[in-house]
């Protein structure tokens, strides 16, 4: 029975099975499922074809001989038909990280920080898509010959030498108390242009007030001049005033 179970190979999902026979690597991958019939003398070696992340941490100089730790991940899957291939060229999947992937990325990593002018620029987005897209084709090119497909490469998080940080946090205080003084400025300037506005429309009514009563004056002095004219020819009044001027006289 346990013999007989030997005749076939059940492979989990998400996984591919390689067989040696006598150490001798064979060339076709088994996908998941199960393959039957099969030598029952072989040896099974599995390969996890699914998508994997390898996150690593690297201190990265800049032109400016400044350290600039930086956290990347690289997104990747193993190439499930290179899987006979990469068994009997590096081994375990362990060794394809410890031999290919690991060394490659920091060695990116390194060169595409010499590219760099200063560390603080590392900070700029156009900064870490370039960097993240160099990464990406790299890897790529040298990987996919090995086995491995790298689907992504991710830039998860930067920090800057402490002094540069502390720097940049007093630059971004002061630009903050820069907005703030233009914020009260503009807010004091309003307020004045409102009160001279203000003002102005204070002196536009006086001085309307002032042209309306002078305007009324003027029409009363006016209405009292011609009734003064009025007064003035009429007989009776005349002879009324010389009355008054002979018994004065008297």
């Amino acid at each position: 029975m346990v013999f007989g179970s030997r005749f076939y190979q059940s492979v989990p999902a998400g996984v591919v099975a390689v067989a040696t026979l006598f150490g001798e690597v064979q060339p076709k991958h088994y996908p998941e499922g199960l393959a039957i019939p099969v030598n029952p003398l072989y040896q099974w070696h599995f390969y996890d074809v699914r998508q994997k992340t390898h996150s690593e941490t690297s201190q990265v100089p800049s032109q400016d001989q400044l350290q600039t730790k930086i956290d990347v991940s690289v997104q990747y899957r193993l190439v499930a038909a290179d899987t006979p291939r990469i068994l009997k060229e590096t081994g375990a999947i362990s060794n394809v990280l410890a031999v290919h992937i690991v060394p490659k990325l920091r060695s990116l990593i390194r060169e595409q920080g010499k590219t760099i002018k200063r560390a603080e620029d590392f900070f700029r987005e156009e900064t870490q898509s370039v960097l993240q897209a160099a990464l990406l084709e790299g890897l790529k090119d040298y990987l996919i010959s090995k086995g491995v497909d790298v689907e992504a490469v991710l830039i998860r998080d930067i920090s800057l030498p402490p002094f540069i940080t502390k720097a940049i946090e007093a630059k971004k205080e002061r630009e903050q108390e820069v907005e703030k003084q233009k914020a009260e400025l503009e807010r004091y300037n309003t307020e004045q242009q409102q009160k001279i506005a203000l003002a102005v429309a204070e002196k536009d009514a006086a001085e309307a007030e002032a042209e309306k009563r002078r305007m009324l004056a003027d029409a009363q002095a006016y209405e009292i001049t011609k009734i003064n004219e009025a007064i003035g020819k009429n007989p009776n009044y005349v002879k009324l005033q010389a009355l008054k001027s002979l018994e004065a006289i008297s």
